[in-house]
């Protein structure tokens, strides 16, 4: 380390007295020396500081920004705390992982934050037994160095956005008094959308290579349950499109679909149409942005898709495990491909992402207004746009990368010594069709490639290498992405 720090000072050095020289020297190989010499200074630096300095030059604010943004409609506290821990707390013996959809028992709870743990991934599950959910609820309530925070997907994106002093935001969602305690000022909540208790959410956060039993975490991740009925009924979906006639966005923020896999079938297809009329109602000069999160009843999913929630939203916001599930459900694809195996192939990606705007999206012969996919995953975020309808893209994508950085590490700006780059440097951009090989450059690190009138933009993720906290990094990514985002008016 420290002769590298001596060959940038003894580089420095060099170009200062080439400067002093200048009039001395002819002005062609003084500018020949200077190329070089800044060449050297940007070689000698690290991967990560070139590409947070060429993040801090393509991170421009749009020429017209939001002024009022309306988010719901799930909220929650989230009661945050050591996985590990609050099992061993609960008497619960390590052993065998295995997914399930719903969690029925404490026995399901133990198995399900196995499987996931083992595979270093995200999810979230509904607990069927309220008793059983409330006595862990208290038990980690209780429990040393238990922290609360602000939870839900639409609160959270509400409470990112809140911090940017020129936005105004309204929350819907069910607001209890803890919650509205912890929500920012800049946050109006109307009065039709507080409701007398709390819905907890207890995250269950682990450590990369932390160790419970036989498992070993790849990475550092977290696993969500609750056993929320007003969330999951999507209880406040009324109250905040009616709320908009007054409050008047200009752009719409809707998360919290997924919280009605803890119902019936019948229920839950009763309560999606009821969402999609009550979303159609939204006037259609609002740009609305749709946070999935996740999921795992594939008929719940492909209706998502497929009965017109994806035709009315101009964007979607998710993460792999979301992308994976989605072409699973609706038959896109690679769908027959199970699960990622390590950092997900960029060619795959970028091939679920197309056929999702060229499918369900905006074309000359479809009336849909999907335009904008913002994908995000540990290594990496792409954002995929039909030509014409977004600008200011390269800010975005470039924006919801340095968000993750600064968020999982809980720092104000990237600490290039607190983060490492572990986005593949070389990778192709389809895996069906023969399109281009891309390698990376740490210097220009937003990569751009075009597709049938599609454009995509890439760029790596500065990965925190000792987390402080996970929960909510895909909803700031996506709140960060949309600040810097312009739609264009058609």
């Amino acid at each position: 380390m420290w002769q590298k720090s001596v060959c940038v000072g003894l580089a420095a050095l060099a170009l200062g007295y080439l400067c002093l020289l200048g009039p001395e020297l002819p002005h062609s190989p003084l500018r020949h020396l200077s190329a070089s010499l800044l060449g050297g200074l940007r070689r000698a630096r690290s991967l990560e500081e070139r590409v947070v300095a060429a993040w801090q030059a393509a991170i421009v604010r749009p020429a017209r920004r939001w002024a009022r943004v309306a988010v719901g409609v799930n909220a929650c506290v989230d009661v945050v705390l050591s996985g590990v821990k609050l099992l061993e707390a609960l008497g619960l013996e390590p052993g065998d992982g295995k997914n399930h959809a719903v969690l029925n028992s404490r026995q399901d709870l133990k198995e399900a934050f196995a499987h996931f743990m083992e595979k270093g991934a995200a999810a979230e599950r509904f607990f069927s037994d309220a008793e059983s959910f409330h006595h862990i609820a208290r038990t980690a309530s209780e429990f040393p160095g238990v922290q609360l925070y602000v939870g839900g997907n639409a609160a959270l994106i509400g409470q990112k956005l809140a911090t940017n002093p020129d936005l105004k935001i309204l929350l819907c969602g069910p607001v209890g008094p803890k919650l509205h305690e912890l929500l920012d000022d800049n946050v109006v909540v109307p009065p039709e959308s507080m409701q007398e208790r709390d819905e907890f959410h207890l995250i269950l956060e682990y450590q990369a290579g932390e160790e419970w039993g036989q498992v070993r975490a790849p990475n550092a991740n977290r696993f969500i349950f609750s056993h929320d009925l007003s969330n999951g009924a999507l209880n406040m979906l009324e109250v905040f499109v009616s709320s908009l006639d007054e409050f008047h966005p200009d752009l719409v923020v809707l998360s919290g679909l997924h919280m009605m896999e803890g119902q019936s079938k019948e229920m839950r297809q009763r309560r999606l149409m009821e969402a999609v009329a009550s979303i159609s109602d939204i006037p259609t000069d609002v740009p609305i942005h749709l946070e999935l999160a996740s999921m795992t009843d594939q008929d719940f999913m492909s209706n998502i898709v497929h009965q017109q929630v994806f035709p009315l939203v101009n964007s979607i916001g998710l993460n792999e495990q979301e992308l994976l599930f989605l072409t699973q459900s609706a038959s896109g694809p690679h769908a027959s491909l199970t699960s990622w195996s390590g950092v997900p192939d960029v060619g795959v990606v970028s091939d679920i992402l197309f056929w999702i705007l060229k499918e369900h999206g905006r074309t000359a012969e479809r009336a849909s207004d999907l335009t904008r996919i913002h994908f995000h995953t540990l290594a990496y975020h792409i954002l995929v746009t039909v030509d014409g309808y977004w600008g200011n893209q390269v800010a975005a994508v470039a924006a919801g990368a340095r968000a993750a950085g600064t968020q999982a590490c809980a720092t104000e700006t990237i600490d290039t010594s607190k983060v490492f780059l572990k986005a593949p440097l070389e990778f192709v951009t389809s895996q069906i069709e023969a399109l281009s090989k891309i390698s990376l450059n740490p210097d220009e690190p937003v990569v751009h490639w075009h597709r049938e009138g599609i454009s995509f933009h890439f760029t790596p993720v500065l990965v925190c290498k000792d987390p402080v906290r996970t929960v909510g990094l895909g909803d700031a990514i996506s709140a960060e992405g949309l600040l810097y985002s312009e739609v264009h008016p058609q």
